[in-house]
């Protein structure tokens, strides 16, 4: 067998001593196999085959899952970074993340619940999305280390000049109520955290992203098997639970990344009338088709785009995009 990567990890369980485990990754005549070597209570070697099979990415597919599995246990790697030849992190990122554990285990509750309520009533305001506002994490980081003025806020990750400018004050005047647990800069947080549960943490982390991309991909292989079942965009959208923008969204990957889809798209704009796809054809050729506000204008006047359901308009734009896209990428290989 051809060994392609290996690496060994410890689990601490008890205070002097550990177990020792081994992922190793092979392939032999087109097969790839993934054995993971663990001992047992009594100290005997076992083998627990992850993988066997032909496809690389079905390979690290079980992979990626497994391992997150095993650190999530408390197994943690001797040797950072993996298959794909991940990078460790940069000082800069070690640090964010060091203030993202600790907020998790030491914010102030009440101050964060304040802190959403604020955030809710700011987007509706705005018309924006919760997480362009702050994202949760920004939050539960500004309810632990409390900054009370903009230039303490602007050492919160994710929260800098431009930010400060919009909700600094209306931050500050919420945190200024509550009492500070430390000073700011905030290096001296780093004192405060055991190497060893920030290892585990930042493995969990790890585990929670690799689960929600598998989600994910599985999700767009049922949408896939759903269109190719010849379902419609309302039937997908039921059958899968997401929103139809969502769908949508997941249409324009699988069309990115090759698949056809034409029949899917010609039956969506079977509802849409001839001549509006006609006007949105020309917008795309003098305006772009970076964004759709432009074209969308170039097909209605202001009266007309009122009555429409935007929503809806911007779906069926999105889906002669795809088509637009598709015929000058053609036209290109000709040319």
């Amino acid at each position: 067998m051809n060994l392609v990567f290996v690496n060994s990890f410890e689990k601490r369980v008890e205070e002097d001593r550990v177990i020792t485990a081994q992922v190793t990754i092979g392939e032999r005549q087109g097969v790839w196999s993934v054995l993971w070597n663990e001992p047992d209570k009594d100290g005997k070697n076992g083998q627990d085959c992850w993988f066997e099979g032909d496809k690389w990415q079905d390979m690290m597919t079980a992979f990626r899952l497994r391992l997150a599995e095993k650190t999530a246990e408390g197994f943690l790697p001797l040797v950072e970074g993996h298959l794909e030849g991940i990078e460790a992190p940069s000082a800069k990122t070690r640090y964010s993340q060091m203030l993202h554990y600790f907020s998790e285990c030491n914010s102030n509750e009440e101050l964060y619940q304040q802190l959403r309520l604020w955030r809710r009533e700011q987007a509706i305001k705005e018309g924006k999305p919760f997480y362009v506002i702050a994202t949760n994490r920004v939050l539960r980081m500004i309810s632990c280390y409390v900054p009370q003025s903009n230039e303490e806020l602007k050492n919160i990750p994710g929260f800098g000049d431009h930010k400060c400018t919009l909700y600094g004050n209306n931050i500050t005047d919420i945190t200024k109520k509550h009492p500070q647990m430390g000073t700011f800069p905030l290096e001296w947080v780093i004192r405060q955290i055991d190497p060893y549960q920030f290892k585990l943490w930042v493995h969990k982390q790890k585990e929670i992203k690799v689960k929600a991309e598998l989600e994910r991909q599985n999700m767009k292989k049922r949408m896939l098997e759903l269109i190719t079942q010849g379902e419609s965009l309302e039937k997908i959208q039921q059958s899968l639970n997401l929103p139809r923008r969502e769908v949508i969204l997941w249409t324009e990957e699988l069309e990115t990344e090759g698949y056809d889809l034409d029949t899917f798209i010609d039956s969506e704009l079977q509802q849409v009338p001839t001549v509006d796809q006609e006007l949105a054809w020309k917008a795309f050729e003098t305006e772009g088709d970076r964004y759709l506000k432009p074209v969308l204008k170039k097909i209605y006047n202001e009266e007309e785009i009122k009555s429409k359901d935007l929503d809806l308009t911007y779906e069926w734009l999105r889906l002669l995009r795809m088509r637009y896209r598709k015929e000058k990428a053609s036209e290109s290989k000709v040319s």
